[in-house]
């Protein structure tokens, strides 16, 4: 998540940066998300686009180039998934300099469908889904980048202990580092149990078109090279969050189903995956720490009421910090 001070809509430096791509309609950049990422649509010959950047206090411009990479090799193995349009110069990044600092910019084109999070999740709508995962990670088990790699959990960890070092009172935070620290490092690493992972595999983040019946993945921002097992565990919390409790168990069992049917997957990866729930947990924490960090006076209603959500956020994601790791 991006600090709550760039969380601010900008009509006009959006304006610059879409300038680098070709475009006929800017109406739509009225209806901007902003999150990980500023999102903003914007229209050229009747197509859907949508613009992408981030400050580059916030975003590694290598990390972005592999995050790219590995989406054209998705799409030149045949599997569905959101795709970078390429500006007027030819690039999938733009570096753009602006009165409001410098930014890392990306287009991608409109996914057709609608997101899990919007359709009946019927048995086979959630099995597909988890076969779309499984064919993720067969995919991701034979990728060799040619630039720079994405970060990995190890990289990730190392980032979370400096952010926390900077702040006080984070004793159980910086444990929790230590504990899955030395899990993970004790943990087979395998062609078949690890590799660059989606992250956020999640009902909002994940498509389906009912012309073509295909899912089809967004937002690949925050993929690493991780334990597949993560990915599950991703997947699975989203149902946890969204469906009705009675409804949870035999979702996952269909979702799980779906991985099975093209991907393994051993009890070993489900006994972990409680300690992948940790590792989120931490993670989402430290970002969310980091963003509600600067308080302004006279901040608007809109950032007053999304800063006591997000200390909320932090209270029950640290529930678990620095509790042995039992099942």
């Amino acid at each position: 998540m991006l600090k709550l001070k760039h969380l601010f809509s900008n009509i006009d430096l959006a304006t610059m940066i879409v300038s680098n791509w070709e475009y006929d309609d800017l109406e739509p950049l009225q209806y901007w998300n902003i999150s990980s990422n500023a999102i903003y649509p914007f229209k050229n010959k009747e197509e859907m686009y949508f613009l992408r950047f981030a400050p580059n206090d916030e975003k590694h411009k290598d990390n972005i180039e592999a995050e790219l990479e590995f989406l054209l090799y998705l799409q030149n193995q045949g599997y569905s998934a959101i795709q970078p349009k390429t500006s007027k110069q030819g690039r999938l990044i733009e570096v753009v300099d602006t009165p409001w600092g410098q930014y890392y910019a990306s287009v991608f084109n409109r996914v057709k469908g609608d997101c899990l999070g919007r359709v009946e999740l019927t048995e086979k709508m959630i099995t597909l889904w988890g076969k779309a995962l499984g064919n993720l990670h067969l995919l991701s088990s034979g990728y060799n980048p040619t630039g720079g790699k994405r970060r990995s959990w190890e990289d990730h960890l190392e980032w979370i202990k400096n952010v926390l070092s900077e702040f006080p009172n984070q004793e159980k935070p910086l444990e929790e580092v230590q504990i899955l620290e030395t899990y993970f490092k004790n943990l087979p690493i395998t062609n078949d149990n690890y590799g660059l992972i989606h992250y956020d595999f999640e009902l909002d983040n994940v498509f389906f078109d009912k012309e073509t019946k295909e899912i089809t993945p967004i937002d690949f921002d925050d993929s690493m090279y991780h334990w597949y097992g993560m990915d599950l565990e991703r997947a699975i919390n989203s149902i946890k969050d969204e469906l009705e409790p009675d409804k949870v168990e035999e979702a996952i069992k269909s979702f799980l189903e779906g991985y099975q049917s093209v991907k393994p997957l051993s009890e070993e990866t489900l006994d972990q995956l409680h300690v992948f729930q940790r590792f989120g947990n931490l993670y989402g924490y430290t970002r969310v720490l980091r963003s509600i960090n600067e308080k302004w006076e006279n901040e608007p209603e809109w950032m007053v009421n999304l800063r006591g959500k997000l200390e909320g956020v932090l209270e029950r994601r640290s529930e678990q910090f620095s509790m042995p790791l039992i099942k």
